[in-house]
Protein backbone atom coordinates (compact mmCIF):
# COMPACT_ATOMS: atom_id res chain seq x y z
CA UNK A 1 0.00 0.00 0.00
CA UNK A 2 1.37 3.61 -1.28
CA UNK A 3 1.53 6.55 0.82
CA UNK A 4 2.01 9.06 -1.27
CA UNK A 5 0.20 9.82 -4.70
CA UNK A 6 0.73 8.05 -8.06
CA UNK A 7 2.24 10.03 -11.11
CA UNK A 8 -1.50 9.57 -13.02
CA UNK A 9 -3.16 11.29 -9.98
CA UNK A 10 -0.72 14.08 -10.12
CA UNK A 11 -1.14 14.92 -14.07
CA UNK A 12 -4.95 14.47 -13.45
CA UNK A 13 -4.80 17.18 -10.55
CA UNK A 14 -2.48 19.26 -12.70
CA UNK A 15 -4.74 18.89 -15.33
CA UNK A 16 -7.85 20.46 -13.47
CA UNK A 17 -5.50 23.34 -11.94
CA UNK A 18 -4.41 24.56 -15.63
CA UNK A 19 -8.15 24.66 -16.36
CA UNK A 20 -9.12 26.19 -13.57
CA UNK A 21 -6.20 28.56 -13.96
CA UNK A 22 -7.05 29.78 -17.74
CA UNK A 23 -10.96 30.39 -16.37
CA UNK A 24 -9.47 32.25 -13.79
CA UNK A 25 -7.58 34.25 -16.15
CA UNK A 26 -9.80 34.44 -18.90
CA UNK A 27 -12.77 36.16 -16.41
CA UNK A 28 -10.74 37.48 -13.58
CA UNK A 29 -7.02 39.11 -15.08
CA UNK A 30 -7.60 39.68 -19.10
CA UNK A 31 -8.22 43.21 -20.00
CA UNK A 32 -8.44 44.30 -16.12
CA UNK A 33 -6.60 47.51 -15.16
CA UNK A 34 -3.95 45.47 -13.60
CA UNK A 35 -3.71 43.42 -16.76
CA UNK A 36 -2.99 46.43 -19.18
CA UNK A 37 -0.22 47.49 -16.36
CA UNK A 38 1.08 44.27 -16.74
CA UNK A 39 1.30 44.63 -20.62
CA UNK A 40 2.78 48.34 -20.43
CA UNK A 41 4.96 47.43 -17.78
CA UNK A 42 6.65 44.30 -20.46
CA UNK A 43 6.83 46.88 -23.42
CA UNK A 44 7.36 50.56 -22.69
CA UNK A 45 10.80 49.77 -20.26
CA UNK A 46 12.17 47.71 -23.42
CA UNK A 47 11.12 50.30 -26.19
CA UNK A 48 12.62 53.00 -24.05
CA UNK A 49 15.98 50.68 -23.18
CA UNK A 50 16.57 50.30 -27.10
CA UNK A 51 16.31 53.95 -27.65
CA UNK A 52 19.04 54.77 -24.93
CA UNK A 53 21.25 51.34 -25.09
CA UNK A 54 24.87 51.88 -25.79
CA UNK A 55 24.94 49.59 -29.00
CA UNK A 56 28.48 49.22 -29.15
CA UNK A 57 28.25 47.47 -25.74
CA UNK A 58 24.89 45.58 -27.09
CA UNK A 59 25.97 41.69 -26.46
CA UNK A 60 27.63 42.22 -23.39
CA UNK A 61 24.57 43.88 -21.49
CA UNK A 62 22.49 41.50 -23.43
CA UNK A 63 24.27 38.90 -21.92
CA UNK A 64 24.24 40.38 -18.58
CA UNK A 65 20.49 40.26 -18.82
CA UNK A 66 19.71 37.04 -20.36
CA UNK A 67 21.77 35.53 -17.88
CA UNK A 68 20.29 37.73 -14.84
CA UNK A 69 16.65 36.99 -16.53
CA UNK A 70 17.40 33.54 -16.14
CA UNK A 71 18.27 33.95 -12.45
CA UNK A 72 15.17 35.81 -11.49
CA UNK A 73 12.40 33.68 -13.44
CA UNK A 74 14.30 30.69 -11.78
CA UNK A 75 13.86 32.40 -8.15
CA UNK A 76 10.66 33.57 -9.22
CA UNK A 77 9.68 29.67 -9.78
CA UNK A 78 10.99 28.53 -6.52
CA UNK A 79 9.44 31.38 -4.33
CA UNK A 80 5.80 30.58 -6.20
CA UNK A 81 6.62 26.74 -5.97
CA UNK A 82 7.44 27.03 -1.89
CA UNK A 83 3.82 29.36 -1.69
CA UNK A 84 5.94 32.31 -0.49
CA UNK A 85 4.36 34.55 -2.88
CA UNK A 86 1.58 34.74 -5.42
CA UNK A 87 0.55 36.27 -8.15
CA UNK A 88 -3.48 37.49 -8.75
CA UNK A 89 -3.03 38.65 -12.12
CA UNK A 90 -1.31 36.93 -14.56
CA UNK A 91 -0.20 38.83 -18.38
CA UNK A 92 -0.47 34.95 -19.81
CA UNK A 93 -2.55 32.23 -18.19
CA UNK A 94 -0.04 29.50 -18.85
CA UNK A 95 2.81 31.16 -16.91
CA UNK A 96 2.93 31.00 -13.27
CA UNK A 97 5.39 33.84 -12.62
CA UNK A 98 5.03 37.73 -13.34
CA UNK A 99 6.17 37.62 -16.79
CA UNK A 100 5.72 41.25 -17.13
CA UNK A 101 8.13 42.16 -14.61
CA UNK A 102 10.67 39.17 -14.64
CA UNK A 103 11.26 39.59 -18.13
CA UNK A 104 10.32 43.46 -18.43
CA UNK A 105 10.73 46.36 -15.72
CA UNK A 106 13.18 44.49 -13.20
CA UNK A 107 15.85 43.14 -16.39
CA UNK A 108 15.63 46.44 -18.07
CA UNK A 109 16.84 48.25 -14.80
CA UNK A 110 19.34 45.91 -13.80
CA UNK A 111 20.85 46.46 -17.94
CA UNK A 112 20.77 50.32 -17.25
CA UNK A 113 22.62 49.98 -13.98
CA UNK A 114 25.40 47.18 -15.64
CA UNK A 115 25.59 49.80 -18.83
CA UNK A 116 25.92 53.32 -16.31
CA UNK A 117 27.81 52.09 -13.74
CA UNK A 118 31.00 49.48 -15.09
CA UNK A 119 32.46 50.26 -12.30
CA UNK A 120 32.24 47.51 -9.02
CA UNK A 121 31.76 50.43 -6.63
CA UNK A 122 29.39 52.83 -8.23
CA UNK A 123 27.47 49.64 -9.48
CA UNK A 124 27.29 48.68 -5.77
CA UNK A 125 26.25 51.82 -4.90
CA UNK A 126 23.38 52.35 -7.47
CA UNK A 127 22.12 48.43 -7.12
CA UNK A 128 21.79 49.44 -3.32
CA UNK A 129 19.89 52.26 -4.23
CA UNK A 130 17.99 50.74 -6.79
CA UNK A 131 17.26 47.54 -4.49
CA UNK A 132 16.25 50.13 -1.81
CA UNK A 133 13.71 51.37 -4.48
CA UNK A 134 12.05 48.20 -5.56
CA UNK A 135 11.95 46.44 -2.22
CA UNK A 136 10.06 49.45 0.21
CA UNK A 137 8.35 51.34 -3.39
CA UNK A 138 7.55 49.20 -6.14
CA UNK A 139 6.31 45.95 -4.32
CA UNK A 140 4.94 47.67 -2.11
CA UNK A 141 2.62 49.31 -4.78
CA UNK A 142 2.70 45.95 -7.15
CA UNK A 143 0.88 44.42 -3.20
CA UNK A 144 -1.80 47.59 -3.52
CA UNK A 145 -2.70 47.08 -7.20
CA UNK A 146 -3.42 43.04 -6.05
CA UNK A 147 -0.53 42.25 -8.46
CA UNK A 148 1.78 40.77 -6.29
CA UNK A 149 0.57 38.92 -2.91
CA UNK A 150 2.56 37.99 0.09
CA UNK A 151 2.14 34.63 1.31
CA UNK A 152 5.21 33.70 3.63
CA UNK A 153 7.45 36.67 2.67
CA UNK A 154 8.66 40.09 4.02
CA UNK A 155 9.60 42.46 2.19
CA UNK A 156 13.09 42.58 3.85
CA UNK A 157 14.01 39.62 2.18
CA UNK A 158 13.56 40.99 -1.15
CA UNK A 159 16.10 42.88 -0.27
CA UNK A 160 19.39 41.02 -0.42
CA UNK A 161 18.28 39.00 -3.51
CA UNK A 162 17.84 42.16 -5.39
CA UNK A 163 21.67 43.01 -4.75
CA UNK A 164 23.28 39.54 -5.01
CA UNK A 165 21.85 38.17 -7.95
CA UNK A 166 23.04 41.64 -9.77
CA UNK A 167 26.39 41.24 -8.54
CA UNK A 168 26.74 37.57 -8.90
CA UNK A 169 25.69 38.29 -12.56
CA UNK A 170 28.19 41.13 -13.32
CA UNK A 171 30.89 38.84 -11.80
CA UNK A 172 30.02 35.88 -14.18
CA UNK A 173 29.66 38.63 -17.11
CA UNK A 174 32.93 40.96 -16.26
CA UNK A 175 34.85 37.50 -15.95
CA UNK A 176 33.49 36.10 -19.60
CA UNK A 177 33.99 39.14 -21.29
CA UNK A 178 37.86 39.31 -19.43
CA UNK A 179 38.50 35.85 -20.55
CA UNK A 180 37.38 36.19 -24.19
CA UNK A 181 39.20 39.59 -24.53
CA UNK A 182 42.59 38.19 -23.68
CA UNK A 183 43.75 39.59 -20.72
CA UNK A 184 44.04 38.42 -17.34
CA UNK A 185 41.67 39.09 -13.88
CA UNK A 186 44.48 42.07 -13.03
CA UNK A 187 44.49 43.40 -16.13
CA UNK A 188 41.20 43.84 -16.29
CA UNK A 189 40.92 45.13 -12.98
CA UNK A 190 43.29 47.82 -13.26
CA UNK A 191 41.70 49.26 -16.80
CA UNK A 192 38.37 49.39 -14.45
CA UNK A 193 39.81 51.65 -11.76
Amino acid sequence: MKNYPSFEEIKEVHAKLSQMRLEYWLHHDLFSMQWWLLVAVLIIPWIIWWRFVDKKRLTTILLFGTILMIVVMMLDDIGVEAQLWSYPYQLISILPRLVSIDQGIIIIFHMALYQLFPKWKSFLIANTIMATAFTFIFEPITVWLGIYQLDNWEYVYSFPIYIAKASLVKYLVDEVITKAEGKTPIQNRIEKQ
